[in-house]
């Protein structure tokens, strides 16, 4: 092969970077920034794009040898602390050909991609963040390698990129958390670790509400609740906690409502720490946003009572706070009105119209309703429940609604009617 298929690399230069002796390689390296300091002194660019394009291309970084790979990353590597501050403009040239070494089969080229990755990201800092859901996808596979050594220098890399993170106000949030809500379904440990990490450093950031964004990860972060690791259940407990704590304190910023139906599908999960926790947070929910929850009645009722007889005493009492908390926002005015005449039917449906004033002093209608049909169906099923604590939660709940919405529940007696007479005959009465 003739120097000028190299050029601007000297023949002896191109064959330390291909030996297999790291320290040669590195020595190669240092005469590519020399070289490259010059170019930029002597404003010759010609030379630079030349050099960048050998260095990513199949001599080097696309290479089958191993060894030629590592060189060319850490030519590249090279070429990016030449650059310094103008290493932003050939920041695709840099991040691209590196990219592709992060998945090679051979151990040690995975290595070196994510040490070339490191100088490039510490001299490039916040303009990286273009390609931030590039890099944070290749970590999401490199944290779980099989090669310690790979393991290590992700976790120097992660570290680096999450500095630069935070201290940049461009970070693309809204472009990153529907990559992140896909990769929170991986069955690797070590993945679902590095996932809540980033979750948790980017809710610390003042700047960033996390909260917004909850609806869209929630129910990832309760599939890795359900992982069998202590350390990442811990984690991810520690997480929930914390974003519990901040609705608490502003529940505006967050949308209850939705994230009312993920709870309700994990309050019905066997694994009592996810049953808990989901249980915890409707009860804070229903406290918070009160009869706005009012239409999730029929649900909640269906995840709590079965709980009320389970044999763990935190989920009991959970339960019961949230079926307390519940039950007694409902009175008279969620009533349907009586009929007038046997001709009109009411509906089962109690409506309560509310009038709430915006901050540019408009009127915002909004009307809150209780499902009195999918109430009872509920509590009919749960009255013939093989447990006594649940069966008689349901019988207080009818004996409630009997007080309180007479009229809408009158409705659907036939419904229940049946099934309530054979609690009571029936031998456990």
């Amino acid at each position: 092969m003739a120097d000028k298929e190299f050029y601007p690399l000297s023949t002896a230069t191109v064959r330390s970077l291909n030996d297999k002796v790291y320290e040669k390689r590195k020595g190669a390296a240092l005469e590519i920034e020399k070289m490259v300091k010059e170019f930029l002194a002597n404003n010759q660019t010609e030379p630079i794009q030349r050099l960048l394009k050998v260095l990513s291309g199949d001599y080097f970084t696309l290479s089958h040898n191993p060894n030629s790979k590592k060189g060319g990353l850490i030519g590249m590597a090279a070429l990016a602390v030449a650059f310094g501050k103008e290493a932003k403009t050939y920041a695709p040239d840099l991040i691209t050909p590196v990219l592709s070494c992060f998945r090679d089969q051979d151990n040690s080229v995975r290595f070196y991609a994510c040490e070339a990755m490191y100088n490039i990201a510490k001299v490039l800092r916040g303009a990286i963040l273009q390609y931030f859901n590039d890099i944070f996808d290749v970590l999401t596979t490199t944290c779980a390698d099989p090669d310690r050594n790979v393991r290590s220098a992700t976790e120097t890399l992660d570290r680096l990129i999450k500095d630069i993170v935070t201290e940049s106000p461009s970070f693309d949030l809204v472009g990153f958390i529907p990559l992140l809500r896909e990769r929170m379904y991986t069955q690797h440990s070590s993945t679902k670790q590095f996932l809540i990490s980033w979750i948790t450093v980017l809710d610390e950031v003042p700047d960033i509400n996390m909260v917004v964004f909850l609806p869209e990860i929630l129910d990832g972060m309760f599939q890795i609740l359900h992982d069998t690791n202590p350390e990442i259940r811990k984690m991810c407990e520690a997480a929930l906690g914390e974003f519990l704590r901040e609705i608490t304190l502003d529940k505006s910023k967050a949308d209850l409502c939705k994230m009312t139906n993920i709870l309700l599908l994990f309050a019905q999960k066997e694994d009592d720490q996810v049953k808990l926790t989901s249980l915890m947070w409707l009860k804070e929910f229903v406290s918070l946003d009160g009869r706005n929850l009012l239409p999730y009645t029929a649900g909640i009722v269906n995840a709590a009572l079965p709980c009320l007889s389970l044999n763990k005493r935190d989920i009991q009492e959970a339960a019961r706070s949230l079926d307390k908390s519940l039950r007694y926002l409902i009175g008279p005015e969620d009533d349907a009105s009586p009929p007038k005449d046997n001709k009109h039917n009411q509906s089962a449906v109690g409506t309560q119209q509310t009038v709430e004033t915006s901050d540019d002093g408009r009127e915002n209608k909004k009307t809150e309703q209780l499902d009195i049909r999918s109430i009872v169906e509920v509590l009919s099923h749960q009255m013939v429940h093989n447990a006594m604590p649940t069966r008689l939660a349901a019988l207080k709940w009818i004996h409630h609604l009997l007080i309180t919405v007479p009229h809408s529940i009158f409705q659907q007696v036939e419904d229940f009617f049946f099934t309530f007479v054979e609690v009571f005959i029936g031998p456990s009465r």
